[in-house]
């Protein structure tokens, strides 16, 4: 217990730093300073400063991550997206140091556990409109077009100055992009070829009357059609 108190302590500490001064001001000294912990608390809890700044990360997230989950899904996958985006949007510029500790630092396959569970969350709205048959491209290529675009759109609302931010201009690129990989609500054979094996891809793995590998097989047959018509 007073390991978890501590540890919230030194969280919330740095979690302040950061929101005051950025990165840089989340120093080991400062961290130690504002939470009153010597720093061989830090790197015994934290392991390093890295871990530390993962941890805060983490704890600024969390209730952007609760909200996101707790949104209860309607009979429109894609309108839930929409939803989504905004709220991916509105904690980058209400949060934009956190923000940047979570995406600013792009390593080939590395990512901070903050980036992991919400990147799970938006597989989980983009498989919805795969099964819903209204997504015109494959899945992953789908989450990765989201993805960076509304990384791209919250840092450059970020480095605007607040007086000249366009509050036009999040909704646009959201429908740019939702255009991009959605068809209209009239399902999968709108989408010609593609959509339908995206479709039957997603739901390969909810059909009973097949056996595991059948399912398995089938979804590997419609991954083949969408990459080749890609």
């Amino acid at each position: 217990m007073k390991r978890d108190l501590t540890r919230e302590r030194i969280v919330t500490a740095a979690s302040e730093l950061l929101a005051e001064g950025g990165r840089d001001a989340v120093s080991t000294r400062a961290v130690c300073a504002a939470s009153g912990v010597q720093s061989p608390t830090i790197y015994r809890l934290f392991g390093d400063k890295n871990g530390l700044l993962e941890a805060v990360a983490d704890h600024a997230f969390e209730s952007y991550l609760a909200r996101k989950t707790a949104l209860a899904a309607t009979d429109d996958p894609v309108e839930d997206l929409r939803r989504g985006w905004d709220l991916h949007v509105g904690f980058g510029l209400a949060n934009p140091a956190c923000y940047a500790l979570i995406y600013g630092e792009a390593r080939p396959g590395v990512e901070t556990s903050a980036a992991r569970r919400a990147s799970a969350v938006l597989a989980g709205q983009i498989r919805r409109i795969a099964e819903s048959g209204r997504l015109r491209v494959g899945e992953k290529r789908a989450a990765h077009l989201v993805h960076s675009a509304g990384c791209g759109m919250t840092f450059t609302l970020i480095s605007l100055p607040e007086e000249e931010r366009d509050p036009g201009l999040s909704a646009l690129g959201r429908e740019s992009v939702i255009a991009a990989v959605t068809t209209e609500d009239t399902g999968a054979a709108d989408a010609g070829p593609t959509g339908l094996a995206v479709a039957m891809a997603a739901l390969a793995p909810r059909l009973p009357a097949l056996s595991a590998a059948e399912r398995e097989l089938l979804a590997e047959w419609m991954d083949r059609v969408v990459v080749s018509d890609g």
